[in-house]
């Protein structure tokens, strides 16, 4: 176990520092996934040699996926793990730590809640706000969703409706439907020009379905959208549910964290106003995958919703205490979907023990820092334009034609754009994906990664300028024959 295990440490160290224009899109072992799908009976006996076993998983992880912890990985919203946050992962899984039941796992449930205060406090929440750690966003939008549900419309969910943007992430959409509310009972509301959630029109379907018999329950806002990293207009949104008796869910699962910063903070206002929010520390607050927070400002509706009548065998005096009864701590399988819970409290609470919240504001800051810096770069260099941001850490951009010839139609640009992050991939320096925005593709930037240089960045954007060029320039035309020449003046006659 020592020597194994001293072998994938060294594996991981030398993956983690990795230099910064290491390529986040390694070339592919030929025909590795292929053959993992067709090629893999059950391994009925041991292996020879786990070392040697040990190697080939090693390359296998190395060259046969993305890594989004790489700088050149500007694609989604990369997630550049601190090495504390994967010790802690390892250690919580060596140690089997238990922590759906406070009994069996007092010092974890401590470290769970005392990690959470720290995030409502790094946030700005307001006093009281509590939660508790789940797998990833989807799940925490779900947990919140549920307790919005129960809270509002606990006696009429048939007629429950849901308000969202046409921006919002995908798993808003889903935890509605898991939760039993079909497309009839979902208003995807046309967002604006900022690729914001807008008021006007949110108040006026909202009075419209009231009209006609429907109740609604739930707003759910954005803090940093995936495609732009907009903010939804969020003290006017909690102004107007408050006024309407609905319930202000804030997906901050990418954006959240910004409000350590100053800037961040500003740009969030608001963001304590919300009935419930969602961040992913596996983002911006730079966690392994799989380390999700919801955070509650009544967090007594966690238990109203999840809580449930322990049986005996999980009652500490051999009784089950009923799901309401009030104690002197958290039990978090009380407050959640899950039983059985990895210890992932312990990633952060790692992180921000070994460096110091000061450490993660600055490379926040750094993050705000570097998108400002390549949108100025872009609407400095000929032949590229800005299209939205910076926000928070996003920028979106499109080159523009050049040279001589008819400009490429804009289904040709859009076809292009697509084409450019094609070969940037297969190129393996650089992962950008392409958004729409306003009904046209555009590139987007996303520049959380602490470890990227600015340089790098701009050159990233030129090399992005000059593969559209190649592209989109229009062929020479070919000079006209005599006989060429003569028909094309007899047709134009």
């Amino acid at each position: 176990m020592r020597a194994l295990g001293l072998r994938a440490l060294d594996m991981l160290i030398d993956h983690v520092a990795a230099p910064s224009d290491s390529t986040p899109v390694p070339a592919r072992t030929a025909g590795a996934a292929a053959a993992l799908l067709r090629d893999q009976p059950v391994p009925h006996a041991a292996v020879d040699d786990p070392a040697a076993l040990l190697d080939e998983l090693h390359l296998l992880l190395r060259d046969g996926n993305a890594h989004p912890d790489r700088p050149g990985f500007l694609a989604f919203v990369p997630s550049p793990g601190t090495f504390t946050g994967v010790l802690g992962a390892a250690l919580a899984t060596g140690f089997a730590v238990p922590t759906g039941w406070r009994l069996t796992g007092p010092v974890a449930s401590a470290i769970e809640s005392a990690t959470v205060g720290w995030l409502v406090e790094l946030l700005g929440l307001s006093e009281g706000t509590s939660g508790l750690f789940v797998p990833g966003g989807s799940l925490a939008n779900l947990t919140a969703l549920t307790a919005a549900r129960d809270a509002r419309a606990g006696e009429e969910p048939h007629r429950a409706t849901a308000y969202v943007s046409d921006q919002a992430h995908f798993s808003v959409r889903r935890a509605l439907h898991v939760l039993g509310l079909g497309a009839d009972r979902v208003r995807i509301l046309p967002s604006d020009r900022a690729q914001r959630l807008p008021l006007a029109a949110l108040a006026e379907r909202v009075g419209q379905d009231r009209r006609q018999g429907s109740c609604p329950f739930l707003v759910v806002a954005s803090a940093g959208t995936t495609a732009t990293g907009a903010v939804d207009p969020l003290p006017e949104l909690a102004r107007f549910c408050a006024e309407e008796g609905l319930w202000l869910h804030v997906d901050g699962a990418y954006g959240a964290p910004a409000a350590l910063t100053d800037r961040g903070r500003r740009a969030l206002a608001g963001l304590g106003l919300a009935d419930s929010v969602t961040v992913d520390a596996h983002k911006w607050l730079f966690q392994p995958a799989e380390t999700s927070c919801v955070l509650l400002r009544e967090p007594a509706h966690l238990r109203r919703s999840f809580g449930v009548e322990l049986p005996p065998y999980l009652a500490a005096d051999g009784t089950a205490p009923a799901s309401g009864a009030q104690d002197d701590g958290v039990d978090f399988l009380q407050w959640g979907v899950q039983h059985t819970r990895e210890f992932r409290a312990l990633r952060l609470w790692l992180s921000l023990k070994t460096f110091g919240a000061d450490a993660f504001r600055s490379a926040i800051d750094r993050g705000l820092d570097t998108a400002e810096e390549i949108a100025r770069h872009i609407d400095a260099s000929p032949g590229l334009a800005v299209v939205t941001g910076p926000a928070l850490a996003v920028v979106t951009f499109r080159p523009l034609p050049r040279g001589p010839g008819p400009a490429p139609t804009p289904q040709e640009q859009d076809r292009a754009v697509d084409e450019v992050c094609r070969a940037l991939m297969d190129e393996g320096h650089a992962l950008v994906m392409a958004v729409t925005v306003a009904g046209r593709r555009v590139f987007r930037l996303c520049t959380i990664n602490p470890r990227i240089e600015t340089a790098q960045l701009r050159r990233v954007v030129d090399h992005i300028g000059a593969l559209w060029q190649t592209r989109t320039a229009a062929p020479p035309s070919p000079r006209p024959t005599p006989s060429g020449q003569a028909r094309a003046e007899g047709t134009a006659g």
